[in-house]
């Protein structure tokens, strides 16, 4: 990356020390949003598979309920194939900015929380008070997990 040369108005007389060259602040402000957008992105693509995993996992109570089991297995692989192939790549750019194990807790909140709608939705369950709490308690693990900041 080429590097703007030294102006005199880069280093205004009323500070006592150099201002850093805009390309500089730049870098440093675009490598910062560049990092939360790939935070942003890994949620929202273990979100999305997990959308994808719920349906491979529970779909067939609903919508297969009278197919043979191997065709539920196979049906259910088609659709883990799209869940892995979102997961994956999540975890690649996850991962350096997520420990391993702040990765698995936020795949294992969104996979609950993609079930909470999937069972109410779909599955037409209600969602009773020990399971808010029990989610409660889970959320409450995320934030042990992500407190003190861990260094990946």
């Amino acid at each position: 990356m080429g590097s703007i040369p030294a102006h005199p108005t880069n280093t205004p007389r009323s500070f006592p020390f150099p201002v850093p060259p805009l390309a500089f602040v730049a870098e440093v402000a675009s490598t910062e949003a560049s990092l939360r957008c790939a935070g942003v992105q890994t949620v929202l693509l273990l979100l999305a598979s997990n959308v994808f995993m719920t349906v491979a996992w529970y779909g067939h109570l609903k919508f297969g309920r009278d197919w043979p089991l191997w065709q539920a297995i196979v049906v259910s692989w088609g659709i883990a194939l799209i869940e892995y192939c979102l997961a994956v790549p999540a975890n690649r750019m996850g991962y350096g900015q997520f420990s391993g194990f702040q990765l698995k807790i936020i795949q294992e909140v969104a996979t609950l929380t993609v079930f909470i709608g999937f069972a109410m939705l779909v599955l037409r369950e209600r969602f009773a008070w020990n399971y808010a709490m029990a989610f409660l308690c889970l959320a409450c693990a995320v934030g042990f997990a992500f407190y003190p900041p861990a260094t990946p």
